[in-house]
């Protein structure tokens, strides 16, 4: 099929769709939602916490949640404290802790890649970490931007998704497609003021008008976790070798 890019090892897609499209032809796929769930779930999973996505914030997912004997996450909101989508309340989570973290993006997508094979989930923090990872396991691999949701639930391609996927792709050994190619050159070019357009990109600008500027500065550190969260039994838990 033309669209899989089974021509070469390091490929790029968006979406649940391209989950679908790459999923059955890579041996890992990376999870990447910068803004703000790949991030949680690095900043948790480096304290020795673990997080179990789930795709909503309903019934179903407090009782999922007592299912598995762990905690819930509250919605992220600025007047309430507790574990959430916030990156910034996770900072202090204990290890140990079991977090069900409900993500139609992230979590969502991340489930859905786990019908394929290994998955592993990236952000700008990790990226180079996940890169390693992936060469020393070696095999075909697909980058998955999460991206964001138009008002009528249809895929937005974020800037913080594709440049997150960039910084993973930048890393990696091997033939890239053409996509692939492009997200590490988005990457690279923007790699010296990333910080500051992540702030003035639309989710960041989003998040910090909502009150949390502070997740946006944590998400744009780059390279400081050597953490690599992989989905194991459906809780992504940090990589030991």
């Amino acid at each position: 099929m033309f669209f899989d890019q089974s021509p070469f090892a390091v490929r790029f897609e968006w979406g649940a769709a391209g989950i679908d499209g790459l999923g059955p032809v890579s041996d890992i796929v990376v999870i990447v939602d910068v803004l703000s769930f790949s991030t949680c779930v690095d900043i948790a999973t480096a304290r020795g916490a673990s997080v179990l996505p789930f795709p909503m914030w309903d019934q179903s997912a407090a009782d999922y949640a007592r299912q598995k004997n762990a905690l819930l996450a509250a919605r992220r909101s600025v007047s309430e404290a507790g574990y959430s989508l916030s990156p910034l309340s996770l900072v202090g989570i204990p290890a140990g802790t079991r977090l069900v973290l409900p993500s139609p993006n992230g979590s969502a997508l991340s489930l859905r890649a786990a019908s394929y094979g290994t998955v592993v989930a990236a952000c700008l923090r990790n990226a180079a970490a996940v890169a390693e990872f992936v060469r020393l396991r070696g095999g075909t691999v697909t980058v998955i931007a999460c991206g964001e949701r138009w008002s009528d639930g249809s895929l937005r391609p974020s800037w913080e998704d594709l440049i997150g996927a960039g910084a993973v792709i930048s890393h990696l050994p091997g033939s890239r497609s053409p996509e692939a190619q492009t997200a590490a050159e988005a990457f690279q070019q923007t790699e010296a003021t990333l910080r500051q357009r992540l702030r003035e990109c639309s989710s960041g600008r989003e998040l910090s008008e909502r009150g949390f500027a502070g997740d946006v500065e944590l998400a744009g550190e780059i390279g400081v976790s050597q953490c690599v969260p992989i989905l194991i039994d459906g809780e992504f838990v940090a990589y030991r070798t």
